[in-house]
């Protein structure tokens, strides 16, 4: 049924940035059927590459909509999929977390289609305490109750813990461990339901009951949040008297959480504390290199050592770009030359080392269209929100400044720093029109 499809690709809209959906994704033709999803695309080039670069995201998509994990089959073929005359085999339903209990809990047991492993981690100085943690606690020689993975967006956090899930299901048919696997935000969204229906009870027990590992991501959600910060408190107690393990992620240290139980930053601090610094330019070479090799690209070493020059923040970033100089070169019929690289370029933030408080105020002012008076104000008027914001975000990124001193230049509290900043951060994960502004507005940032 195409109504099924048309659902999973507004899913694949959220998820993608807009120039891979309206290039590979749009333009396909979908159905369910016998348990498959199955795609027509325009052309066998088409196919080709959503077959071997998209089918991963696209069946994480079609799970989160879909009551199973579909086989995801894609075909060239002018016959659209919906022509045929055959009914859905499914009924559409959604699901709003990943969870993975290894060890199969009867036929309606849901899968993840992990999108990491530790295989594909490039590790540095920069993240080899990270990595090692991980892989430990993977080997259960890990010593520690729990593990608090903390660094700046796009650094390496969630793959990790993807990894970590993937490695755990790989050996399954060895071991009896259960994970689950969910964002704050999902766990907290999950409690309101609980609530609001009356049945608090099935939403501790699903995460209480038969669970060894808890993966759970962003923490920081959880600021100023009381009765969700009490149920986790709870929660992890709870696991630990029954000698489980919780992985938390965040962006934040735990000393930089504001409105935090202290009881709940001291469970955070419990165990090892393993930061993701900013990425070394040997690591960025290498992980070009990686990258490169993934899509079956050459990428001349002049070229190489240009981006790893001028992405140095984010290694999302770098993998981004090498998939765009893929995708360009191909579409194009070209060579990776270095007019095609710096065009590419042009679309991320890069290397700025110029940038200090006085002049992000003045460049967010201009943009917004503000005073200084506006910006530094108690107005809570929209424009004037997203203006600081989007300050606090490209101070923390290009600057030292501690998340106090920041709120100093503004007038505003560390926490309430930390919120804006966080916001920014979801809005540009999420890939959304706010989010997409924003990353516009630092990428612009550099040439101040």
């Amino acid at each position: 049924m195409a109504k099924q499809w048309e659902q999973i690709k507004i899913i694949l809209n959220e998820r993608m940035r807009p120039g891979i959906f309206r290039v590979w994704i749009k333009p396909l033709q979908g159905r369910i059927q016998d348990g498959r999803l199955a795609l027509k695309a325009p052309n066998e080039f088409v196919a080709s590459w959503v077959r071997e670069r998209l089918a991963d995201q696209i069946r994480a998509a079609a799970s989160s909509y879909l009551s199973f994990e579909p086989e995801v089959v894609v075909e060239a073929g002018k016959k659209s999929p919906e022509s045929r005359n055959n009914g859905p085999l499914i009924q559409s339903g959604s699901r709003s977390e990943m969870d993975l209990p290894l060890q199969p809990a009867g036929p309606r047991t849901k899968r993840i289609s992990w999108r990491h492993t530790f295989n594909d981690f490039v590790v540095g100085s920069c993240n080899q305490l990270a990595y090692a943690a991980c892989t430990s606690l993977c080997r259960t020689d890990f010593q520690q109750e729990n593990l608090f993975l903390c660094s700046g967006p796009g650094l390496g956090k969630t793959h990790l813990v993807q990894a970590m899930g993937n490695e755990l299901c790989e050996q399954k048919q060895q071991s009896s461990i259960n994970v689950l696997y969910a964002s704050s935000e999902q766990f907290a969204n999950q409690m309101v339901r609980a609530l609001k229906s009356k049945d608090l009870d099935s939403f501790k027990k699903r995460y209480r009951e038969n669970v060894d590992l808890l993966l759970l991501e962003d923490i920081h959600f959880f600021q100023g949040k009381e009765k969700m910060q009490e149920e986790l408190l709870s929660l992890i107690k709870a696991l630990e008297e029954n000698g489980s393990k919780v992985v938390f992620t965040s962006s934040f240290s735990p000393k930089e959480l504001k409105n935090v139980d202290s009881q709940l930053t001291s469970y955070f601090c419990s165990g090892l504390l393993a930061p993701i610094e900013k990425p070394e330019y040997d690591l960025r070479l290498r992980v070009l290199k990686t990258k490169a090799e993934n899509f079956q690209i050459d990428i001349p070493d002049d070229i190489s050592h240009l981006v790893a020059s001028n992405i140095t923040q984010d290694i999302r970033q770098l993998e981004s770009c090498v998939r765009n100089m893929a995708m360009k070169a191909k579409l194009l019929n070209k060579k990776i030359s270095m007019d095609l690289v710096q065009d590419i370029l042009q679309n991320y933030t890069q290397e700025c080392t110029s940038l200090n408080i006085e002049k992000i105020t003045d460049y967010i002012c201009r943009t917004f269209e503000l005073t200084r008076q506006n910006l530094c104000s108690r107005s809570r008027k929209k424009q004037n929100v997203l203006a600081r914001n989007a300050a606090f975000y490209l101070a923390r990124q290009f600057t030292e400044l501690s998340l106090k001193d920041i709120g100093k230049q503004f007038n505003r509290k560390h926490s309430t720093v930390l919120k804006g900043i966080s916001n920014m951060e979801r809005e540009i994960s999420l890939d959304t029109p706010t989010g997409r502004q924003i990353s516009q507005i630092a990428d612009k940032a550099k040439q101040i």
